[in-house]
């Protein structure tokens, strides 16, 4: 039996859990606690994680709900994997620079963003186990949007409740550069619907579902939406809004997209190593029907 202690990270949104090991084998009451602390938190750290590998961590993703493939991995490769690696070292040991094409197509998780807001059925949770971690620099912050739609003015609210917006992955990583996208992931990954104000199923909270993927709202000039859209992201990320993550290895990290916008912090891979495994529970449908 485990007994977790849970210790606040921010007034608003996020917690360290202590005092369970989630690699071994866990009874659903705490897989239903792990949900709860989910739905009413977004963000959980569980740090002394030392014991995980990419088994042990697709067998705790799917403890949660079903795991979400890669869509790099298909779009690019046309194969089923469930993992992302995030940093600079490879599957044979090797560290890639600052340079490498590779590096560069990860500094778009820079921008704040919502994980695979992209898909038509976008993800609702991700998990990320931290092995190696760069002395400095790699944090990544987080930013609730529910705190952020709670925080805007009942007008407001009220306009953008009924909008939607149009997710674009070519548009959000072209901003890295013109070709970061190869043709085939571009074409895999066509745009798609999402409600700009999402409710989650268990509370009723709302939130903004916003981030760098989010190309226009539908019905709307683009320069128009692109105003409000860039207002809605200064907004939820301001400084006093944000819970700041430092990466230590070990730290197994659960975040709801479903109302959370997160971007890394960047860090030197000329320097340092850093090896991250992310996994992603599926969402269950898409937002245009919750």
């Amino acid at each position: 039996m485990f007994s977790l202690n849970i210790q606040p990270l921010h007034k608003s949104f996020g917690v360290s859990a202590t005092g369970i090991d989630l690699s071994g084998d866990l009874a659903d009451e705490f897989v239903n606690q792990i949900w709860g602390l989910i739905d009413e938190y977004s963000f959980v750290v569980f740090p002394g994680q030392a014991g995980f590998n990419d088994d042990k961590q697709l067998g705790f993703t799917r403890l949660l709900g079903s795991p979400e493939p890669s869509h790099v991995a298909k779009g690019e490769e046309g194969k089923l994997e469930y993992f992302g690696t995030i940093g600079n070292v490879q599957p044979d040991g090797t560290a890639l620079g600052n340079e490498h094409r590779k590096t560069k197509f990860l500094t778009g998780n820079n921008l704040w963003h919502s994980d695979a807001s992209f898909k038509p059925v976008p993800a609702a949770l991700s998990v990320m186990c931290a092995y190696e971690t760069p002395e400095e620099g790699g944090q990544t912050l987080f930013a609730s949007t529910r705190s952020a739609y709670a925080q805007l003015d009942a007008d407001l609210k009220s306009k953008l409740d009924p909008m939607v917006g149009i997710h674009d992955y070519t548009f959000s990583r072209s901003k890295v550069s013109p070709d970061a996208v190869s043709p085939s992931l571009s074409a895999s990954l066509p745009p798609v619907r999402q409600k700009l104000v999402r409710t989650n199923p268990t509370n009723k909270l709302k939130n903004l579902f916003i981030g760098s993927h989010v190309r226009e709202i539908e019905g709307m000039g683009f320069d128009e939406s692109r105003a409000l859209l860039d207002q809605l992201v200064e907004h939820s990320v301001h400084e006093e809004n944000i819970v700041t993550h430092a990466w230590q290895p070990g730290d197994l990290v659960i975040w709801d997209n479903r109302c959370l916008i997160h971007r890394g912090a960047g860090y030197d891979a000329d320097k340092y190593r850093r090896l991250m495994r992310q996994t992603r529970v599926a969402g269950t449908a898409s937002s245009l029907e919750e």
